[in-house]
């Protein structure tokens, strides 16, 4: 029994420098689509050139680290051991990011115990799911800021929620003796269907007095992140 456990722990197979030069380079194949398809799903601010090229150098070392492992569980063991004391603390811009980091994880397991079928058609769905959807932004928010003096708080108030009919939420409110300043969030077929009004949301707050700016921003995933 002890001779069965140390066998099946000190497992592991005997590569050819052929095969683990394939291996390698399978992987570094699969990394450059990776590479193609975020710098394609990505523009302005959300792409980051060094974020997209440590895609590849992760499919490539979770190639490696496979081609290591191999059937060693002793030495599975150890390295998840090893890597669990790795914290990541780098905020992620976008929420795609998190996909693309288990692709390339993903296509370095495959392609490091040489299962290139499994690589292949799963990178080829995804390469064109996200050709296809890849590009979606989230450009439907509009964001009114207003800031002014606090005794024009309620009015305020009151002015934005019934010029857009109550479509509108108040995510922020911020105030200090003597000014207040909101931040209200609507929908962009609220904000167009405002374009109706004789008068424009800005025309009525200045007409308050006490206001000194009011920005319309479009909620774009260049700055939610």
């Amino acid at each position: 029994m002890e001779k069965l456990l140390s066998n099946i722990l000190e497992q592991r197979s005997d590569l050819s420098v052929e095969a683990i030069a394939i291996y390698i380079l399978s992987a570094t194949l699969f990394s450059v689509a990776i590479y193609v398809s975020y710098w394609y799903t990505h523009k302005g601010t959300t792409y980051s050139r060094k974020f997209n090229v440590s895609l590849m150098m992760l499919t490539v070392l979770t190639a490696t680290v496979m081609i290591v492992i191999g059937n060693n569980i002793a030495l599975s063991l150890g390295m998840v051991g090893a890597l669990s004391i790795v914290r990541f603390r780098t905020a992620i811009k976008d929420f795609r990011d998190t996909s693309y980091i288990f692709w390339a994880i993903i296509v370095g397991i495959t392609c490091g115990v040489g299962d290139y079928v499994v690589a292949g058609i799963g990178s080829s769905v995804v390469f064109i799911l996200l050709l296809i959807m890849g590009r979606v932004r989230n450009e439907n928010r509009i964001l009114l800021i207003v800031r002014a003096a606090r005794s024009r708080e309620n009015d305020i108030e009151g002015i934005v929620f019934n010029y857009f009919d109550k479509k509108t939420m108040q995510k922020v409110k911020n105030t200090t003796e003597h000014t207040v300043e909101f931040i209200f969030e609507l929908t962009r077929k609220a904000y167009e269907i405002s374009y109706l009004s004789d008068e424009s949301i800005t025309e009525k707050l200045y007409a308050l007095g006490d206001v000194q700016y009011v920005n319309i921003i479009t909620q774009s995933d260049e700055i939610s992140g």
